[in-house]
C-alpha cells in the first residue's frame, strides 16, 4: 500500500514538473517572439520586462514608462487600459505607475535639479518648462512645498521643443555653477548666462513624451501617479497623504499650460 502511494506521489510530482517545464518553455518562446517583433518595428526599443497578463495568451511588455500588451507570437500589439469588469478594477494603471517610478529611477537624481525638504516626508518629480506660467507659479511657492515636507525633483520639458528659447534656457540652467539659483532666476524671468555643456534635457523630454505629457507642470508622485498640473502645497500634501494611505489620488483642480505646437 505504501509503495502504491509512493508511486502515485512520484508520478504526480513528475507531471507537475513537466507542466512547469512546458509553461517555462512556452513563456521563453513568447519572450523571444515579442522581443524580435519589437526590434523589427522599433529597432532601438528594449523591453524592461515581458510576462503573462491576466488575459490568457496576452503578455505585458514594459518599455520605459509605457505598458504594452502583445500576443504570444509577437504579431499583435495593443496599448490601452485593461479593465477587470468583475472586480471593477483598472489592472493596467498600477503597473503603469510602477513603470513610471522605474523610469525615473533610471534617470537618477544626479540628472535632476532638487529642492530638498528637511525633513522630507514626500518626494515628487516635476516636469517643468521655464516659460510656463503655472510652472512659474509653482516655483514661486517652492518654500511652501518644502515647509510641507515635500522634496521637489525637477526635470525639464520645454513645450516648444528642442529648437526653442525655452530649451536653450533649460540647458543654460543645467550648465550653471549653481543650478538651483539659476533655475529660480530663470523662473523669475531674470537673465541666466548662456552656456552649453553635456546635459540631460533631451533625456527628460523623451521621458516626458513617453509618459504622455500634455502640459506643464506635470507632477509624478513617489507611487508613480500623475497629477497633470499645478496644485498648491496644501492640496498636494493632502494628495500625497491619501496616496501613502493606499487611497486613489484625485487630480481635480490641477492646472497646466498645454504643449505648444511646432
Amino acid at each position: 500500500m505504501k509503495n502504491r502511494i509512493g508511486t502515485v506521489i512520484a508520478v504526480g510530482l513528475m507531471l507537475m514538473a513537466a507542466a512547469v517545464g512546458a509553461d517555462e518553455a512556452k513563456s521563453s518562446d513568447a519572450n523571444k517572439a515579442i522581443t524580435d517583433a519589437l526590434l523589427k518595428v522599433f529597432p532601438n526599443t528594449q523591453a524592461e520586462s515581458i510576462k503573462p497578463s491576466e488575459v490568457p495568451g496576452l503578455y505585458e511588455v514594459v518599455v520605459g514608462p509605457t505598458l504594452l500588451y502583445m500576443s504570444a507570437d509577437g504579431r499583435y500589439l495593443m496599448q490601452g487600459k485593461l479593465i477587470d469588469i468583475e472586480a471593477r478594477e483598472d489592472v493596467t494603471e498600477p503597473k503603469l505607475a510602477a513603470a513610471r517610478v522605474q523610469a525615473l529611477n533610471k534617470v537618477g537624481e544626479s540628472k535632476m535639479i532638487i529642492f530638498g525638504a528637511k525633513p522630507a516626508k514626500y518626494t515628487v518629480s516635476v516636469f517643468t518648462d521655464i516659460d510656463c506660467g503655472y510652472c512659474r507659479k509653482l516655483h514661486s511657492e517652492i518654500d511652501q512645498y518644502l515647509a510641507q515636507g515635500i522634496t521637489v525633483r525637477y526635470l525639464f520639458f520645454p513645450r516648444a521643443g528642442e529648437d526653442s528659447e525655452s530649451y536653450r534656457k533649460a540647458v543654460s540652467v543645467w550648465c550653471a555653477k549653481d543650478r538651483n539659483t539659476a533655475l529660480t532666476q530663470a523662473k523669475r524671468d531674470q537673465p541666466v548666462e548662456r552656456k552649453e555643456c553635456e546635459n540631460p534635457v533631451l533625456q527628460h523630454m523623451d521621458l516626458a513624451k513617453a509618459m504622455g505629457t500634455n502640459g506643464t507642470p506635470m507632477i509624478v508622485t513617489e507611487g508613480g501617479e500623475i497629477i497633470p498640473g499645478y496644485v498648491n502645497a496644501k492640496q498636494l500634501v493632502q494628495m500625497l497623504a491619501f496616496e501613502k494611505s493606499g487611497q486613489k489620488v484625485s487630480t481635480e483642480g490641477a492646472k497646466a499650460d498645454g504643449v505648444k505646437k511646432p
